[in-house]
């Protein structure tokens, strides 16, 4: 009787510990998506929200209700988890809904990658994941548990992994997926030349992979953007030349020379191509880097569908130190993209 007592005691405090994860989970969802769904109204261009989820299969202004609905929902959960019943139904309606949408945007994804017109190096949606997390808020909702106070650290933990989660999952999500297809042009985003003039391993990637979508006649120009590089030989003369050897013809090939970032890149290029024919651009770089350009280019008003560089070495796959200083890199474009409406 009293192992089983134990282990009753045990099992309400894990129950307890994941019920205060959940709320953390829903502070961070709720917070997010307010800041966005208020930058979106005074910045239609920018709609952060569909890093977590698409809900452009709704009218405008019914999408954007539910975004704010479903957000003071969750941050009234998060702040005071046990509710009445008719704040339990609402706010199980509200998951219910977004739920729903997850689940086609994810039925989207694969109809794409079973017809190829997508290609997924992680088969699963980061709308899967939404269902996923909605799915244990929504439990918990339905539960409606007495809060404990001295499972707040655990609250506060989750919301801080959500923060390291988000562009993490992202970069595998969606920087591995290839959306390659007829465009007019490609931007290839520059990376370290030696001091002999060689492009580095990331860098040839790169330029190969745009060389391919040239010869595939998916693009019909290619955009070089970088700095200088460790010698006299800038990065942009250093991809010139591999895209020579590699049979592209000098006319189609235009050099940004001040693409000294990222930020760099996006502006010039955006710039560039504002009020030209060319419509419809293919960002090229690593899996890592592609998040961070996508929101880039966003918040530039511009739409670009991302393709990854193809690895020349298996370990390419895995760059720790790269996809680690993306956390902080997505997170400072966003504060840029965000805050610059919100100010």
């Amino acid at each position: 009787m009293e192992h089983t007592t134990m282990n009753n005691t045990s099992h309400a405090q894990d129950y307890s510990m994941l019920d205060a994860s959940a709320r953390g989970i829903a502070l961070f969802l709720s917070g997010f998506s307010l800041l966005n769904s208020l930058a979106r109204f005074l910045s239609p261009q920018l709609d952060a929200n569909r890093w977590w989820i698409d809900v452009r299969l709704l009218p405008p202004a019914l999408a954007q209700a539910l975004l704010f609905v479903t957000a003071a929902f969750l941050f009234a959960f998060a702040v005071r988890p046990r509710c009445g019943p008719w704040r339990r139904r609402l706010t199980l309606a509200s998951l219910l809904a977004i739920v729903t949408i997850a689940l086609v945007n994810s039925a989207v994804f694969w109809t794409l990658l079973a017809r190829g017109t997508i290609r997924a190096g992680v088969p699963v949606p980061f709308s899967m994941l939404v269902v996923g997390v909605f799915l244990w808020i929504g439990s918990v909702v339905w539960r409606n548990p007495e809060p404990h106070v001295r499972r707040r650290f655990a609250t506060a933990g989750a919301f801080a992994l959500c923060g390291l989660a988000l562009p993490v999952l992202q970069v595998f999500c969606f920087g591995h997926t290839d959306y390659r297809r007829h465009a007019d042009v490609a931007v290839v985003f520059g990376a370290r030349t030696y001091a002999d003039g060689r492009p580095s391993m990331a860098l040839a990637d790169r330029v190969r992979t745009a060389c391919g979508l040239y010869h595939q006649g998916l693009v019909s120009r290619l955009i070089f953007s970088g700095g200088p590089g460790d010698g006299e030989v800038h990065e942009t003369e250093a991809m010139r030349r591999l895209a020579l050897s590699l049979g592209v013809p000098d006319d189609v090939i235009v050099l940004d020379r001040h693409g000294l970032s990222t930020a760099a890149t996006i502006r010039n290029t955006a710039l560039a191509l504002q009020g030209t024919a060319e419509s419809r651009v293919v960002a090229v770089s690593e899996f890592y880097h592609l998040p961070r350009i996508k929101l880039g280019y966003h918040a530039a008003g511009r739409e670009v569908y991302t393709v990854p560089a193809t690895p020349s070495h298996w370990a390419r796959n895995w760059p720790l130190r790269s996809i680690l200083r993306e956390v902080a890199a997505f997170w400072t474009y966003y504060v840029r993209a965000v805050g610059g409406r919100l100010t």
